[in-house]
């Protein structure tokens, strides 16, 4: 797919950002990542809440081969084909693949909060670590004046 016809084919839903992304695009709209454009076909962001709208029409999950196995991605499922001629609709399925990626970015964000400070605390730990080991000026130089 290349990047005029997926802009087109967003027209209903309005207006999308285009990242080169693998073999194709990821599609998203203010920074939050709902589509992917591949080789192999489009693909929305779904959840519990959404999965069985695409079960419903004999879509499955995206997967690829790596040599030791089928690896499925359950949070991307294949779009059905009939929506590529209803542009309505599949503006109607964009907003619902829009709002499983803004409710799994709710769900990250706590975690990532967490992180930095982690970080941040093992860092302080080591300055300490590496403080308590080296002896102080003080203590240097009262232990050279009694060893003189």
């Amino acid at each position: 797919m290349d990047r005029e016809f997926l802009i087109d084919l967003f027209a209903d839903f309005g207006p999308v950002t285009l990242r080169r992304m693998f073999s194709g695009y990821g599609i998203s709209v203010d920074g939050t990542n709902f589509a992917l454009a591949l080789r192999a076909g489009l693909y929305f962001r779904a959840d519990e809440e959404t999965i069985a709208q695409f079960e419903a029409e004999g879509c499955g999950p995206f997967q690829y081969q790596t040599r030791a196995k089928t690896v499925k991605v359950n949070s991307y499922w294949q779009l059905p084909a009939r929506l590529f001629d209803d542009s309505e609709e599949l503006a109607v399925w964009a907003r619902l693949a829009l709002g499983a990626a803004q409710r799994a970015a709710l769900r990250k964000r706590p975690r990532k909060a967490r992180a930095p400070a982690k970080k941040a605390m093992a860092k302080k730990a080591a300055v300490r670590k590496a403080a308590a080991k080296k002896p102080s000026a003080r203590k240097e130089r009262s232990a050279r004046k009694r060893s003189s």
